[in-house]
C-alpha cells in the first residue's frame, strides 16, 4: 500500500493543473486516470489546436446553480497566469476571434507542458489504471486492480458524461453520491439540436447552410454563426444557446441581425420591382436558404427573418456535447478551495462541477483555475 499527500483521480485539464499546483508546494501527488492517454479533451479541442482559454473571461461567461461560486477561483488563476506558463515553455499561440486563444501548433503542445510540469513537480501519473473502490477511515483509501493508495486528500477530477466514446463516465457523480453530496442532474451542454420529425426534409434540405444570425432562448441570446444540419441547427450560436435550452422551449433566430427587415424588403422591393422575392432575400441569405424562404408577402417574411422559431424536438445528447452542464453541488463545496464543506479532504473541481462556460475556452479556464485553487489547498 502506497502512501501520498494527495491522489487525484482524473487526468484531464484540472487534474492535471491540480496535479501542478500541489506538486509544486511539495506534495506527495498522485494523479490516476482510466484512459491511456492524459488530457484527451484538450488533444481534440479546437480542431487539434486547443482554445486553451479566453482573455475576457469573468463569471457572466458560466451557467450554476450559483452563479457567484466560480468568481473566487478565476479571480485566482486568471489567462494571464496561463499565459504566462504557456510562454516559459516556447508555445505560441494566437487570437481567433471573440477573445478564443489557440496553440499557433498543436494541443499536443499543451499537454506536454502539463506532464513536463508534473514531472518537475514529482507527481507520479498512472495511466490506463481503474479505480475499483474508494474507502475513507483516516484517509482515503483508493483501489486499483493491481495496487492500493492512501491519501488524506482526494480531488474528483474526472470530468461530466459528455463524448463517451472518449472514456467520459459519472464517476465523479457517484463518488460524490456516495460521500453524501448533491449532484444537479447533469444534462449535455454546448451540443446541436434536434428538430422535429415533421420538420427533418426541411432541415436536410439546407444543410450545410450557414450564416450569422442571434440565437435566443428566454433571457439568453447569442450572436454568432448558425449551420443547418440534416438533424436541425449547430454552430456557435445554436451550441451557446443549447446551454440555456430545455425540452420543450423554443429557440428564436434573427437571421438579419442589425437590420430593419421590413424597411429593407420594401425598399429593395421598390428599387427592384420585377426581381422575385427570392432574388431579393438572396442579398440578406445565402441563396438556398433564400429559396426555401421565399413564398409569403413582405410582412411574412420580415417576421420570419427577424423571428425565426424552431422547438427542438430534443438536443444530440452527450455523444455530441462538447461539455456538460450541472454536476456537483457547488452549495456543498468551498469556492476558495473546492474542498466539500461535509467531508474533509475530499475536492470536486472542473467540469465535475456544476460549474460549465460558455463556448471559446472559458470551460478550460475553469479546469486550470479551479484546479490551481484545490491544488493549493490540499
Amino acid at each position: 500500500m502506497s502512501s501520498f499527500d494527495v491522489i487525484i483521480i482524473g487526468a484531464g485539464a484540472a487534474g492535471l493543473m491540480c496535479a501542478i499546483s500541489a506538486g509544486s508546494r511539495g506534495k506527495r501527488v498522485l494523479l490516476l486516470d482510466h484512459n491511456a492517454q492524459a488530457g484527451a479533451k484538450i488533444l481534440i479541442s479546437g480542431g487539434g489546436r486547443c482554445n486553451f482559454t479566453n482573455t475576457g473571461t469573468s463569471p457572466e461567461n458560466f451557467l450554476s446553480k450559483n452563479p457567484h461560486f466560480c468568481r473566487s477561483a478565476l479571480s485566482r488563476y486568471t489567462p494571464a497566469d496561463f499565459l504566462a506558463l504557456m510562454a516559459r515553455h516556447n508555445i505560441a499561440w494566437h487570437e481567433k476571434t471573440l477573445g478564443q486563444l489557440f496553440c499557433d501548433g498543436s494541443a499536443r503542445q499543451v499537454v506536454a507542458m502539463l506532464l513536463a510540469e508534473c514531472a518537475a513537480a514529482g507527481v507520479v501519473v498512472k495511466l490506463a489504471t481503474k479505480v475499483t473502490e474508494i474507502r475513507k477511515s483516516d484517509g482515503f483509501i483508493v483501489d486499483t486492480a493491481t495496487e492500493t493508495f492512501t491519501a488524506p486528500a482526494l480531488v474528483l477530477a474526472t470530468g461530466g458524461l459528455s463524448i463517451p466514446k472518449m472514456g467520459a463516465t459519472g464517476f465523479s457523480y457517484d463518488v460524490a453520491k456516495r460521500f453524501g453530496l448533491k449532484v444537479i442532474t447533469p444534462r449535455p451542454a454546448l451540443v446541436p439540436l434536434k428538430a422535429q420529425p415533421d420538420e427533418l426534409e426541411f432541415y436536410k434540405g439546407l444543410s450545410g447552410v450557414s450564416l450569422p444570425a442571434i440565437a435566443t432562448c428566454g433571457a439568453a441570446s447569442f450572436r454568432e454563426n448558425i449551420l443547418f444540419t440534416h438533424r436541425g441547427l449547430s454552430g456557435p450560436a445554436i451550441l451557446q444557446i443549447s446551454s440555456y435550452w430545455r425540452e420543450g422551449q423554443s429557440i428564436h433566430l434573427d437571421l438579419a441581425p442589425g437590420i430593419d427587415a421590413l424597411t429593407f424588403l420594401k425598399e429593395r422591393r421598390h428599387a427592384r420591382p420585377n426581381a422575385e422575392l427570392k432574388t431579393i432575400l438572396a442579398e440578406l441569405l445565402p441563396q438556398r436558404l433564400a429559396q426555401a424562404m421565399a413564398p409569403g408577402d413582405l410582412n411574412q417574411l420580415a417576421a420570419l427573418l427577424k423571428n425565426w422559431t424552431m422547438t427542438p424536438e430534443t438536443s444530440e445528447g452527450f455523444a455530441k456535447a462538447e461539455v456538460t452542464a450541472g454536476g456537483i453541488d457547488t452549495d456543498q463545496l468551498s469556492s476558495k478551495t473546492m474542498e466539500a464543506k461535509a467531508v474533509s479532504g475530499l475536492y470536486a473541481i472542473g467540469e465535475a462541477v456544476d460549474v460549465t462556460g460558455w463556448l471559446g475556452g472559458y470551460n478550460f479556464q475553469w479546469a486550470w483555475a479551479s484546479g490551481w485553487c484545490a491544488g493549493q489547498a490540499v
